[in-house]
This record gives C-alpha cells, structure tokens and sequence, in this order.
C-alpha cells in the first residue's frame, strides 16, 4: 500500500452512489474542494461511526464549500441500505472492483486477529479546487474523523 501524496493529480472516477446514479469526480473539480474518505466495510461500527460524525459536521463542510464522498468495495444496495439505515445526507461510493482505492494507493494488505488479507485502509483525501491532492488524513479515529478534517479546513 502507497498513498498518493499531496500534490498529486487526483485519480478521477466514476462511481454509482447510494441510489445507483453515476457520481463524476471531474464534476466537482473547480467548484468544490472534495474529501473522498476510504472506509473497508457499509455498516460496520468503525465506518458507521465516521460516517455519522461526517453527517453530523454537514452544515459546516458545507460552508466552507467541501462536498464528501465516502468509498467501499460495497455494493450499491449495501450503501443503499447503509445511508438509509444512518440517515447519511452524503453520497457513498461503490467501488466494487476496488480500482479507485487501487489508484489512490489505500488497497493493500491488513491484518486483523492474526488473519491477512487484501483490503481498504482507512485513509481520507482533501482534493484542491485544482484537481490536486491537497492533504492526505492518515493519522485519526473513526470517532474524530470529521473533527481532523474540519480542523485542517479552518486552518487552510
């Protein structure tokens, strides 16, 4: 596993959400600045904790002109049910084949109760008005995900 760094041209895909609507990141490069958040598994506590402080923070990303997509290898009746279940007001990605976490450098090896195997790290990217990695978070729990990314935005 590498995650892209900052400066880097984002990846740009194309995703259905939550609703099986086709999400263009190209659509939101020069109007937004974007976090795509990489979480390993649609209703699982960690990832519905993350989600929920996301949601929680929306009116705030929102002023500061920040659109969120989280992404899974989930499919989309998962994420479906996912954001119906939390009340997500945010899209979330399926990302079956896992080629954008690929590209972003976040699918990798893990381990978990002495079992390896090949998945999502949870790793969130800041995507610049320009297309570009602005900053990569790395370095959070799933319960002050939002709070490290509204920090670093208030600062930025």
């Amino acid at each position: 596993m590498n995650p892209i760094q900052p400066g880097t041209v984002a990846p740009l895909f194309s995703l259905k959400n939550q609703n099986d609507e086709t999400i263009n990141l190209a659509d939101y490069i020069g109007k937004n600045k974007v976090v795509v958040y990489f979480y390993p598994k649609a209703s699982t506590p960690g990832c519905t904790v993350q989600a929920c402080g996301l949601r929680d923070s929306k009116t705030e990303l929102d002023a500061l002109n920040v659109k969120v997509f989280g992404l899974s290898p989930d499919p989309v009746k998962r994420i479906s049910n996912f954001v119906t279940k939390q009340e997500l007001n945010f899209d979330l990605l399926a990302d079956e084949d896992h080629a954008t976490a690929d590209a972003y450098g976040v699918w990798g090896l893990k381990k978990f109760m002495g079992r390896e195997y090949d998945g999502i790290h949870r790793i969130s990217f800041l995507i610049g008005l320009d297309g570009k990695i602005e900053h990569v978070f790395n370095k959070f729990k799933t319960k002050d995900h939002h709070e490290v990314v509204l920090d670093y935005l208030k600062q930025s």
